[in-house]
């Protein structure tokens, strides 16, 4: 970009979407205990989708329970109307503490209706009373899950922040056991605990997700640290994981770490499509359907998967 050509601004809907949580007091998302945030964050997500929320249209809904490596895990599995063959393990955001099958209930069905998949969302245990590498195990018990219950449809791994953190640590678990993988879809990861990157600190308050924010979801999440590159993905060995998408926001804090993953996986040989998104701020996946600049970037990733998908299955 030239320095004539003034860099895009923040979405002027999102705008008024942070104005709003600022002015109801919904803002800061830390609220003392892992607990309380839990809390306010369920209640945040599901007051969102407002009196007229029409639920995305899927053939079928079902909540389930699997074997976990500490005990059952609940999953929930998505049936789209146009059914294309493909099926999508997905791992919800909230910083491995907050976040469940509901807050991610909309981003679920959008995945399953606009990809043509089976969608099979998956519970995994939170931080800090289960830290890494927990949810990642409870993760991976999800994707063997799917792979065993759809083997002849080509599968892909999916997450949002924390979740496609998750994600992309799954894939890289996939490639080592041999569980073959069409695609994985990763929605601005978190891919770097040491939070140093320059995004961090342009974006760090005033676009939803803070700096502190991040720093106090890794303290429950490594609370010794970690260089295990299944978490501290800038340093792990990407070649030969599965095709990627990757998209990132421009508002937001883990921006140049979602662009420094996409560069890591292209200069080792993998497909990567990388989906910028220009006036968004982190978490805007959430608000497809309602933010038109959400929707273009969301169709984008999600179109971008489908056709891996297909190509797995076609080709």
């Amino acid at each position: 970009m030239t320095d004539d050509v003034p860099a895009p601004a923040l979405d002027p809907r999102f705008r008024t979407v942070l104005d709003t949580l600022e002015a109801n007091g919904a803002l800061p998302l830390i609220r003392g205990s892992a607990v309380e945030t839990r809390e306010h964050y369920r209640a945040l997500s599901l007051a969102r989708r407002g009196a007229d929320y029409v639920p995305f249209p899927v053939a079928d809904v079902a909540d389930d329970e699997i074997d976990g490596p500490a005990g059952p895990i609940r999953i929930r599995v998505y049936r789209p109307l146009d059914d294309r063959g493909g099926v999508v393990t997905y791992l919800h955001g909230g910083g491995w503490v907050v976040g469940d099958l509901d807050t991610h209930d909309p981003v679920c069905r959008k995945v399953a209706g606009v990809t043509g998949s089976v969608v099979v969302a998956v519970d995994y245990r939170l931080a800090p009373e289960h830290p890494h590498p927990v949810p990642l195990g409870d993760a991976m018990a999800g994707l063997r899950w799917t792979r065993t219950a759809f083997p002849d449809r080509p599968l892909a791994v999916a997450g949002d922040s924390a979740g496609a953190s998750l994600a992309a640590g799954a894939a890289l678990v996939a490639r080592d056991e041999g569980i073959p993988l069409a695609a994985q879809l990763l929605w601005y990861p978190s891919t770097d605990p040491t939070q140093s990157s320059p995004s961090v600190r342009e974006n760090g308050e005033g676009y939803f997700l803070t700096a502190s924010d991040m720093r106090w979801f890794y303290e429950q999440y490594l609370p010794g640290g970690s260089t295990d590159p299944l978490v501290d993905l800038q340093h792990a060995d990407v070649s030969g994981v599965a095709p990627a998408v990757v998209a990132t926001a421009q508002f937001d804090p883990l921006r140049d770490e979602g662009d420094a993953y996409a560069e890591r996986l292209r200069a080792a040989g993998v497909t990567v499509t990388h989906v910028p998104g220009p006036g968004l701020i982190h978490g805007y996946a959430a608000f497809i359907g309602l933010v038109p600049a959400a929707d273009t970037a969301g169709a984008t990733a999600l179109g971008a998967l489908a056709d891996l998908l297909t190509t797995a299955r076609t080709g």
